[in-house]
This record gives structure tokens, C-alpha cells and sequence, in this order.
């Protein structure tokens, strides 16, 4: 009997168009009947923690039950043993474990697997080889979901139903999206910003990337994603430091924060041009710019330090769908990794 190689959900960059349009078409069908097909009946999945969450926490456990599954929580280095991830590391520090049992032991456990690890901020080059998600992935043998790392896939979904929902139609083509970089009293992850660059260029809209100034362009990874996704599903990319260009005719404006990767690790030179820069906020003046555009954010946001308290709450932020939409897609994507293992 043939071997089918084991599918992952680490980045929607992996998955093709089509298997992202039935996920998503999945996750609407759950929207519609929140106690639709139980996909987990009798499996399990454990979603380890190794930083704090909100959304994503509740969000996969109820997910997991309304799938019919159990959900463990598990956070090394505090109710976990903390992890080593390093191949010929002589454990002799904190680590109490090494990934290649932990992943393992669990796979002989669980159906299911979701990893939620942030970058450590001090040094980008290592960093960007998300080598915990990987890890996981390389020695589990049943599905890895992707809780957010250097990327955050399950936000990118539910973004895109949220937008679909608001305009009425699966096909976001044409749409003027603006990803717009604003203030934050220290530097964030790029997760989300590199996430919503794949996902709004992979659905063929006219992606701006504003941000202050050429240190804040995302990894080149992203970026050769993003334009890769232009080639193959149509629209456009541009980089822009201009706020009034940027907006104006916008259909979309999604906010996120992040450091300036020439400054990852050495946040002090950084502050002094991300300070300079706090008029990016999301205000009524700029969304007047744009085509009657709607504004979202992936949570947490800090009022009128991101976007003020007008456009949080005008009929135009969809950021609560947004969030509510992460059980849905999450639910979506469990199901699809489950319907693999039979």
C-alpha cells in the first residue's frame, strides 16, 4: 500500500488555492451550523503553549469540542517540561526533554497537534527558521497546526471569511487592500503582517504595504511569496510610505504592528523612528480616504494608540467577525487534517 505523505497546516502558503477555498467554504458551512459534522468524535488533539493566548486558546478548545474531540493544554516550562530543539545539545541547562521524544509521545497520544511559539527577538536569522513548529512537525506522526509562530495561517482564514462575508462574494479580486504598519509602544511580531501578505496576494487583490520607512518591509521571504502569489492569482503589490496614496480609494485597511527586522535584537536605535512615526494610527480622517473601506485587526489592539475608539467602533470594523471567525476556520482545518487520517 502506497504512503501518503503526512499533511501539515504550518503556512497556507503550502496548500494550494483550492484546498484554502474548501477550507474556507467548510468554515462557513460551521458558521451556519456550529454543531455540524463531528469530525473529532472520539480523537483528541494537544495544543502546547509555550506563549500566553486568548483567541487562540478558547477558540481551538471549543473548537475541538464542538468537533466532538478533547482538547489538552499544555504549557512547557510551566506545567510541561521545558523543551530542547537542538540536534547534538548536551542537556545539562533548563531543558528537561528533547522534541524529538516530545513529539513523538504525543503523536502515540493525540490526532492532533497545535504549537503556539513566538520568535525570542534576538536574532532574526534564527528566528526565521521557526524551528519549534518545525520541529514539531518533523517528528510527529499525525498532523502539526501552525497557533502562530512566525506566521499565523489560522488568522489569515479567518480575515479572509470576515472579508468575504463583508462583501458578499467569495472572489476578492480587484479589492484595494492596504496593510498598514502602526505604532506600538515596542517592537511586535511580524507574524501577522507576513501572514496577511501571503493570504491578501494569494486571493488577487491590489495589496499596498504601508509602513514608515524601508527598514519596516517585511522578511524577503514574505515578500518573493507575495509577489510569487501576484504572478499566479492576479492583482498587484506595491510598498508605499505614503499615508493619503496609500488609503485613498482603499476597500480594505488591516492594522498590525511590527519591529523593523534591521533592528531585531537591538531594539534602542529602533524606538527613536518607530516614536516618530505614532500619526499612523488608524483615525476617521484616513478611513475617510478610502471607498467607504472596512477596517480589521487580528486582537488584541490598543485603543487609540492603533486606531482610535471611532473607528473601533464604526459599522466598518470587522474585527469581531474576524475573531469570531477563528473557531470556525480552525474548525475547518482540524477537520480537513482529521479527514486525511482515515
Amino acid at each position: 500500500m502506497k504512503q501518503v505523505p503526512l499533511r501539515h497546516f504550518l503556512n497556507t502558503q503550502d496548500w494550494s488555492r483550492d484546498e484554502l477555498d474548501a477550507v474556507l467554504a467548510m468554515a462557513a458551512q460551521y458558521k451556519q451550523q456550529p454543531l455540524g459534522p463531528r469530525a473529532l468524535e472520539g480523537k483528541s488533539i494537544a495544543l502546547v503553549f509555550f506563549n500566553s493566548s486568548m483567541r487562540t486558546r478558547t477558540s481551538f478548545e471549543i473548537g475541538a469540542f464542538q468537533l466532538g474531540g478533547h482538547a489538552v493544554v499544555l504549557q512547557p516550562g510551566k506545567d510541561a517540561w521545558p523543551i530542547e530543539f537542538d540536534l547534538g545539545t548536551v542537556m545539562d541547562g533548563e531543558t528537561e526533554e528533547h522534541i524529538a521524544e516530545v513529539a513523538r509521545v504525543l503523536s502515540r497520544y493525540v490526532d492532533l497537534i497545535g504549537v503556539r511559539a513566538f520568535p525570542k527577538f534576538v536574532d532574526w536569522s534564527l528566528d526565521r527558521e521557526d524551528r519549534v513548529l518545525k520541529g514539531f512537525a518533523k517528528y510527529s506522526s499525525v498532523p502539526v497546526i501552525n497557533m502562530e509562530t512566525i506566521t499565523h495561517p489560522c488568522q489569515e482564514l479567518a480575515h479572509i471569511l470576515a472579508l468575504q462575508e463583508h462583501f458578499g462574494t467569495t472572489d476578492l479580486r480587484g479589492k484595494k487592500y492596504v496593510l498598514t504598519w502602526t505604532y506600538h509602544p515596542k517592537p511586535l511580531n511580524t507574524a501577522v503582517a507576513n501572514s496577511a501578505l501571503t493570504i491578501a496576494t494569494r486571493m488577487g487583490m491590489d495589496v499596498t504595504l504601508l509602513c514608515p520607512t524601508p527598514e519596516y518591509i517585511l522578511d524577503e521571504r514574505y515578500m518573493q511569496w507575495a509577489a510569487q502569489n501576484v504572478a499566479e492569482s492576479g492583482g498587484s503589490l506595491q510598498v508605499s510610505h505614503d499615508i493619503e496614496s496609500a488609503y485613498r480609494g482603499a476597500d480594505a485597511v488591516y492594522a498590525k504592528s511590527w519591529g523593523a527586522l534591521p533592528y531585531f535584537g537591538n531594539w534602542a536605535p529602533e524606538k527613536p523612528i518607530r516614536d516618530a512615526h505614532q500619526h499612523f494610527i488608524v483615525d476617521e480622517a484616513k478611513m475617510a480616504l478610502t471607498n467607504n473601506g472596512v477596517f480589521s485587526h487580528c486582537l488584541p489592539l490598543r485603543r487609540n494608540v492603533k486606531a482610535t475608539d471611532a473607528v473601533m467602533d464604526s459599522p466598518q470594523c470587522i474585527a469581531i467577525d474576524e475573531a469570531e471567525n477563528r473557531l470556525h476556520v480552525q474548525k475547518a482545518v482540524m477537520a480537513s487534517l482529521i479527514g486525511q487520517r482515515r
